[in-house]
């Protein structure tokens, strides 16, 4: 396959947070750019045509991106009525930046590829202001020749771009990073609640622990917003519960021994159970506080 560059012919589904940064950036890229959403007004002030429908979109497409919330979400934007596969080129590469199931994303694949197109899964991480500023982390399954072919187009939106092997490979490593900051948050609150609650400053904590090995991104960034008192998102504590439910998912379809995602699931249900699904996933480190007994 030939490298997707621009000018080439673009489309771009799902103009959410993510999305629309992220299509902005396609455009500014020089890609000729189609975008189709639910809401006809996020596509404002966008260097792109606008399309009703995904399949108006794809057509004439070389790569087609999108980015909604959920598998179903996914399922709908491909195969449901006006949807990506029904306007599709044969040939072109569909990259789904999305976090969903890995064994849907699977069972798109081949559905795709009956029409002649190739799904790339290509869940990202780096939140809102990686995918303003083109940062993005994408991890990336899918077909090795359809990975090269659209280089151009992830570099358009991501900086750290991993093919870690076959369709569903990216959602499976999705989840392992999701797994991963939930773990790593609670640790950090308990951490920290104990300090507290030993009579030390929790900031002065967070200053020293830095300095040595315990430094991380979650205590670096996570638990500044949480002395902060910041729990706007961000990202939301109900969208990290859906993915943490994708990761329990796959550490089932993998027989993976799996403590921590047995821990960091619960206290999410719990989260959001408690209405604070549409806070930031900071919170999660308020509520350990909370059953601390510290308010």
């Amino acid at each position: 396959m030939q490298p997707i560059a621009p000018p080439a012919r673009a489309a771009f589904i799902g103009l959410g947070v993510m999305g629309r940064a992220m299509a902005a950036n396609i455009a500014k890229a020089g890609y000729d750019l189609a975008v189709s959403s639910r809401t006809r007004a996020k596509a404002e002030g966008l260097q792109a045509r606008w399309c009703e429908t995904g399949a108006e979109a794809a057509r004439g497409a070389a790569v087609v991106g999108l980015c909604v919330p959920d598998t179903s979400d996914v399922e709908a934007a491909l195969f449901g009525p006006g949807g990506i596969a029904e306007g599709v080129e044969r040939g072109a590469v569909v990259v789904d930046f999305s976090t969903i199931s890995a064994s849907a994303t699977r069972g798109f694949a081949e559905r795709l590829a009956q029409r002649g197109a190739t799904l790339l899964d290509s869940p990202v991480s780096g939140g809102p202001q990686g995918a303003i500023d083109g940062t993005l982390t994408c991890m990336v399954g899918g077909d090795e020749a359809a990975f090269q072919a659209a280089q151009p187009f992830f570099a358009a939106v991501g900086k750290t771009i991993t093919r870690l092997g076959p369709s569903g490979a990216g959602q499976v490593c999705k989840s392992a990073n999701q797994l991963m900051i939930c773990a790593s948050l609670v640790a950090v609150a308990e951490a920290l609640s104990m300090g507290r609650k030993a009579g030390l400053d929790p900031a002065a904590m967070r200053e020293a622990l830095m300095g040595g090995s315990a430094d991380s991104a979650v205590l670096r960034n996570h638990a500044k917003r949480l002395l902060d008192r910041k729990f706007t998102p961000g990202f939301r504590a109900e969208l990290m519960r859906k993915d943490l439910r994708l990761a329990a998912e796959a550490v089932r379809e993998t027989g993976t021994f799996a403590p921590a995602t047995a821990m960091a699931l619960p206290l999410l249900e719990l989260l959001v159970n408690r209405g604070a699904g549409g806070e930031d996933v900071v919170a999660l480190g308020r509520l350990v506080e909370e059953m601390s007994g510290l308010g």
